[in-house]
């Protein structure tokens, strides 16, 4: 008769399930029976542009910061505008104007390889405010809650960060219509998540601007 050796069999599968477990953690790699969430892959955009972009705009001209889109958020973009330096700073609607084109303006060859875009699209203009409304107050030609969230949070990121800002990283911003403004706000958190609806505050209803 022959003799099935079982316990040779199963002393020989104990020698090789040790072995592999030295092997596996002489190599540092210690074996869990958990899933670990290693968090979300890096990025590979920079998301940074060397020295100032000049798409859309002359390149002598007056410098200024608009927010564009870049890896899920907002990100600052240096540029240069063909406004006159006697009215860049002085009239907020003018600045608006600027900007408002500059945000309108597809990202130049050095953004797009930096990874931004932008989600505002015309048609889209910017004037004063209606008679009645706080001062400081710009209206849109369409009404901001009925842009993308992205695109709005663009405006006032860049607007609140210029002289057509209310001060204190906020924006006085209505639509064409009869409804009254909302003093929009720029925070942190809008910036890293601009797919969100930008913050409001009540805004001042004194003193009123005095144009339509």
């Amino acid at each position: 008769m022959r003799r099935r050796n079982f316990g040779r069999s199963a002393g020989t599968g104990v020698l090789a399930a040790a072995a592999l477990t030295a092997l596996v953690t002489g190599c540092g790699i210690r074996t869990t029976s958990v899933p670990v969430d290693a968090g979300a892959a890096p990025s590979r955009v920079p998301c940074s542009v060397t020295g100032e972009s000049t798409s859309a705009s002359a390149a002598q001209g007056v410098p200024v910061r608009v927010f564009l889109v870049c890896g899920s958020q907002l990100e600052a973009v240096d540029r240069r505008t063909p406004l006159p330096e006697e009215k860049a700073g002085g009239d907020p609607v003018v600045t608006a104007k600027g900007l408002l084109a500059q945000l309108l303006a597809e990202p130049s060859d050095d953004e797009r390889q930096a990874g931004f875009t932008t989600a505002v699209r015309g048609p889209l203009v910017v004037g004063g405010g209606h008679t009645g409304d706080p001062a400081g107050t710009l209206r849109l030609s369409r009404q901001p809650e009925d842009l993308t969230p992205v695109a709005l949070s663009q405006i006032v990121c860049t607007f609140s960060a210029s002289s057509a800002g209310a001060g204190d990283h906020t924006v006085l911003l209505g639509g064409p219509g009869p409804y009254a403004p909302k003093r929009y706000r720029c925070t942190t958190e809008l910036r890293e998540r601009p797919e969100s609806t930008p913050p409001t505050a009540v805004p001042s209803v004194s003193p009123a601007t005095p144009t339509g």
